[in-house]
Order: structure tokens, then sequence, then C-alpha cells
């Protein structure tokens, strides 16, 4: 089966920087509904298209068609007392935040440094600024169901 709109697509793959530092291994295969459900980056589903089982894509992707920018107003440093004492780096909390243009915004923080009175956190994705190398292998493709297809998303 060839991929094309509306197939619930499995990869095996992998991602790695520019310098061939393994970022994510891929243990679990990835599965996501194609035809422009936001369930993967844009670049990758249009190199995915049209692709069937065992071809292989390596796609090459900036910050700004990744994970972002890395946005230095993202990080901010808090009170350390405004933190319980069982807090450690790499932990991440969810905070929604008003904003003007967006109205209400949810946004994933890690802790990335703990100091005697303060604690910085972080709210940029840990990929932010990194250009990408995506290697996936198309393991399966299947036709979506209709629940998938309502719900725009692969079960």
């Amino acid at each position: 089966m060839i991929i094309t709109k509306n197939c619930v697509v499995t990869l095996d793959y992998s991602v790695s920087d520019t310098e061939k530092n393994i970022i994510d291994s891929g243990v679990q295969p990835l599965i996501y509904l194609h035809g422009g459900y936001d369930d993967i980056f844009k670049k990758l589903e249009l190199a995915l298209e049209g692709k069937q089982i065992g071809d292989n894509i390596v796609v090459h992707m900036t910050p700004t068609e990744s994970f972002g920018e890395y946005d230095e107003d993202l990080v901010v440093v808090e009170a350390k007392s405004e933190f319980d004492d069982k807090i450690f780096v790499g932990e991440q909390f969810e905070e929604i935040i008003e904003d003007e243009e967006e109205g209400e915004l949810e946004i994933t923080y890690r802790i990335t440094q703990i100091n005697e009175d303060t604690v910085t956190l972080d709210g940029n994705h840990p990929l932010a600024g990194l250009d990408i190398i995506f290697d996936a292998t198309v393991m399966e493709v299947r036709k979506a169901s209709a629940k998938e297809i309502k719900e725009e998303h692969a079960r």
C-alpha cells in the first residue's frame, strides 16, 4: 500500500543532530495518521507521501521546520522557595500563562538548574534551536478507520 491521505503509517526511525549524535534512537515505532493532521512535521509528511513499506527517507530539518528556534524569553528564574524540596533537574511541569495576542497558552517547563536560592526553568522544547536529521523506514501502512479520521489521530 502506498502512503496517501488517511493512511496510518508506522515508522522505524532515529533522530540525530548534524554531527551524527543520536538524539532519539526510536525505541518505540512512530505511528501517525497521514494527510495533514499535524501528527508529524510537515516536511516529514511531504517526504513520506507516495512511499511504501520498506522505503527509507532521510530528512534534514532546520529549527523552523521542526522544534522551533530557541527563545531566551522562555527561560525564567524563580525563587527556590516557590518549589517543594523534592524538585530535580530535568523535572517537567505544565503552566498556563496568559498571552495578550494568543490568549491562554500551556507551556511545559523543564527545570534546568537548581541553585541555593533560585530555580531555572526552560519552556523551550529540548531540541529547540537544533538542526536535526530524521531517518525513517516505513514499516507498515494501512487504511485509517473512520474513527481515526474523525478524531484526526491514529489509534
